[in-house]
């Protein structure tokens, strides 16, 4: 059995890099490769697997149809999986309490939860805002893998 700590300890193995999953509205799954740390929630202060992820995507588009997603990382043979629901925040999905100013500080901090650094922060900063990107937060409503291989 595992845990978002667990899963928070394999972001350094490869870049933050997982595989995160969504349902289309036909009930296949779509996946895609992604950046991904673990960090605490902005309104709650839970810990949960935040990514950034570019506005008009139709990943952001299942999500708000169906919040739930599957999230896995792995470094070599040890992987951890993270299922829950998802809570979306951004240009495209405002939460009263998180101005412009807010949403450019958390996109940050997402970033480097999922192990990424920069050495131009605000050219960061103006892509994020051009591409509208949004924070996406899954919450651990099951999270499993095998952390002690």
């Amino acid at each position: 059995m595992a845990d978002i700590e667990d899963f928070g300890r394999l972001v350094a193995g490869d870049h933050g890099l997982v595989t995160v999953s969504a349902l289309r509205d036909d009930g296949s799954i779509s996946a895609t490769v992604v950046n991904a740390g673990v960090l605490p929630h902005p309104a709650t202060g839970d810990a949960v697997v935040g990514m950034v992820v570019r506005g008009g995507t139709k990943k952001l588009a299942y999500w708000r149809e169906r919040p739930y997603a599957n999230v896995v990382i792995r470094a070599g043979w040890v992987w951890a999986a993270v299922e829950g629901r998802v809570d979306l925040l951004g240009p495209d999905d405002p939460r009263d309490g998180f101005d412009a100013e807010r949403l450019r500080l958390l996109l940050r901090e997402i970033f480097t939860a999922a192990g990424g650094t920069h050495d131009d922060f605000a050219t960061y900063d103006r892509v994020m805002r051009e591409e509208r990107r949004t924070a996406v937060f899954v919450h651990p409503d099951r999270v499993y893998g095998n952390p002690q291989r």
